[in-house]
């Protein structure tokens, strides 16, 4: 493809701190995509609920899935699958004071390498002092119909766009969802990128990670 790849603007990756399958993808998309891909990701907060996708997991496999990626034993929280619209208004309200990948990788380990229920507001309180969010703002914001709302409408976006379940993540029009979407966009932008780019990309130094939105 001729020209400038400019994915860099257009690029997202949509997540529901439920899933265990966005969880793994939430610990390798800085690496894959931040790292020679070059792409800074904007981490978008959805209701998986609300998608058209199977809300069901083979544990099995997504316990050796994390092992295979050198993560600590999952530990599955009680219940699971758990209610994330909690912890996702939260996830909203992070993402409006540009805490929403701290907060996400917080909140993901308490549920999946801690086994905590983020059903309740204090592993939530948890994760969201990890990376310095003020319980009581936490609180409000949890409470709030406009966070609700923002929450649902980022969700109904994602589903025009073609998001049918988490993880996903998108490269400008392109859609990737599923247990490979972080390496299938990789992929995708080493495609498409011009030489020019591509060029670029491997001789500028990096520091490693993406943008915290």
């Amino acid at each position: 493809m001729a020209g400038s790849f400019t994915a860099e603007a257009t690029s997202a990756f949509y997540f529901d701190l439920a899933s265990p399958l966005a969880y793994l993808a939430a610990e390798r998309i800085l690496h894959v995509l931040g790292g020679r891909a070059r792409i800074n990701a904007e981490w978008q907060p959805v209701l998986a609920r609300e998608l058209s996708g199977d809300e069901s997991f083979d544990m099995t496999m997504i316990e050796h899935a994390a092992r295979a990626q050198g993560l600590q034993p999952l530990k599955w929280p009680s219940p699971f699958p758990f209610d994330s619209a909690l912890a996702m208004r939260v996830a909203t309200y992070a993402k409006s004071i540009g805490r929403t990948v701290p907060f996400a990788q917080a909140a993901f380990r308490q549920a999946f390498a801690g086994g905590a229920d983020l059903e309740q507001i204090d592993f939530v309180l948890i994760a969201a002092a990890a990376c310095e969010m003020h319980p009581t703002a936490v609180l409000g914001a949890a409470k709030l119909r406009s966070v609700a709302e923002q929450l649902s409408a980022a969700t109904a976006l994602a589903a025009r766009a073609g998001v049918t379940d988490v993880p996903a993540v998108r490269i400008a029009e392109r859609v990737f969802v599923g247990e490979r979407s972080v390496e299938d966009a990789a992929a995708h932008v080493r495609e498409v990128r011009s030489p020019e780019d591509a060029g670029r990309a491997a001789n500028t130094p990096h520091a490693g990670g993406a943008q915290a939105r």
